[in-house]
């Protein structure tokens, strides 16, 4: 017997339920906002079909007293508990070595098996079917054709290989979707910052697809290797995860090239990205039911308000359904673009991990939202690590900035940079160039560390 791969994928299927390009500027973006609920209804009552016969969704759901009529449509949604990463290792520690919730089975045997980074612990099993693969694939590629990207593009990606999802993700995504020339450098880990540097002059490469972090190392290094970033390699664009990152400085640093953001996490896909006009990140709301959580109840706050991005995937009717995963992402839902022509709601992108938040005399700081306050100043590297000490009862912070030179004055003014942005005082420690590299690993990680904990050191 052979594979059912390719059958169960049906790409003609997935690029007629899940349009890119110019047949989705005229159809899903194109859809009433009740035209809209009808299609994401019918496509989540598949979605909890599949649920209800997957383990892990049986058990925590029973447990929370709820049987299958309690939940008739998308207005009993918040009627079912949240689940985070967190649920998902304590699932696998309980039924090693995938846990419960992959929903691989008789009727679905065929799925694709990668890992989380593990930037924030034990890596977690990734598991992806053939059709919700594929629906992934061309959900990025959509939102890198509206971006621009195109047939003539050699596109240089930073994604990191091996056990991770992200690297063989977009590579399937540009190879199947766009046309474009991808050319796979992955992490420093996998292709030393020099090498990649020369590849992107070789080639000419005209896109970076990757995380900002590592982007504006490449820029770094390109100046470093007496090359002139915009002119001795063409670059055009950039397609990433930017978070805050200050986006006029990645440009500036590539020589003006445009700078887009999109956002997902490895167990949905992409969820949201930008478009032309770059005001905001569009929720594919065709494949994804996105809400917005209070981190500390997890209750659903309105639309303006910042909170926990928690995900339905409307695609995933076969291996592993995901049915409220909250990232532990922050951000805030933002009504739609009307003059975009896209009439799907929108999102700022990534604001910061709930998880990863520390409080700091009643004031809420994330220590990945400091580069972009960072970045106007010229003294600075972008790159620093933070530090998080207890004294005298209190927790204090401490961050360490790489600065190009120094002055008497530049750790004053850097931490009153810092003041007027977070609205705390925090400590600042000046380092050379490359200092905090060990510490963050931003050449080998595809998220770099920005905070750690000496509390009980």
């Amino acid at each position: 017997m052979t594979s059912r791969y390719f059958e169960e994928a049906a790409p003609a299927r997935v690029l007629a339920e899940y349009p890119i390009g110019d047949a989705f500027l005229a159809g899903p973006a194109r859809l009433s906002r009740d035209a809209l609920r009808v299609l994401q209804e019918t496509r989540f009552k598949a979605v909890m079909a599949r649920a209800w016969a997957v383990p892990f969704y049986r058990r925590r759901w029973n447990a929370a007293g709820i049987e299958p009529g309690d939940i008739t449509g998308l207005d009993d949604l918040s009627k079912l508990p949240p689940f985070s990463k967190s649920d998902l290792m304590e699932s696998v520690e309980a039924y090693p070595p995938f846990g419960d919730y992959h929903g691989r089975d008789d009727d679905f045997p065929n799925a694709v098996l990668h890992t989380t980074s593990g930037t924030t612990g034990t890596p977690q099993p990734l598991f992806f079917g053939p059709w919700d693969r594929e629906v992934q694939n061309a959900l990025l590629a959509r939102a890198y054709l509206l971006q621009g990207m195109g047939a003539k593009d050699v596109v240089h990606s930073v994604y990191g290989y091996g056990m991770v999802n992200g690297g063989h993700y977009v590579r399937e995504a540009v190879t199947r979707y766009t046309d474009a020339l991808y050319v796979p450098a992955g992490t420093g880990r996998d292709t030393p910052t020099v090498q990649q540097v020369e590849s992107m002059q070789r080639y000419g490469a005209t896109a970076i697809v990757g995380f900002a972090d590592y982007v504006k190392r490449l820029a770094e290094a390109a100046v470093e290797a007496g090359l002139t970033p915009g002119v001795d390699i063409p670059m055009r664009m950039i397609c990433g995860h930017i978070g805050q990152e200050d986006k006029d400085a990645i440009s500036a640093a590539w020589g003006g090239a445009a700078v887009y953001d999109w956002y997902g996490v490895g167990d949905t896909g992409i969820i949201a990205g930008e478009g032309p006009a770059q005001n905001g990140l569009y929720v594919w709301e065709d494949a994804h039911i996105v809400e917005m959580l209070n981190p500390e109840t997890n209750a659903p706050v309105a639309d303006g308000q910042a909170g926990n991005i928690c995900a339905t995937c409307l695609f995933k009717t076969g291996i592993y359904p995901i049915v409220r995963f909250d990232t532990k992402d922050m951000s805030t839902l933002l009504p739609p673009d009307p003059a975009s022509g896209i009439g799907f709601r929108r999102m700022p992108g990534f604001q910061g991990r709930s998880d990863n938040m520390v409080k700091l005399r009643g004031i809420n700081v994330y220590p990945t939202a400091i580069g972009a306050m960072l970045d106007p100043h010229p003294a600075t590297t972008g790159e620093y690590i933070c530090q998080l000490t207890r004294e005298g009862g209190r927790d204090e912070l401490t961050v360490v900035i790489e600065a190009r030179g120094s002055s008497p004055t530049l750790a004053d003014e850097l931490a009153e940079q810092l003041k007027r942005h977070l609205g705390v005082l925090v400590g600042v420690t000046l380092v050379e160039p490359g200092a905090t590299a060990a510490e963050t690993q931003v050449e080998s990680r595809q998220k770099p560390i920005r905070l750690i904990d000496l509390r009980d050191l």
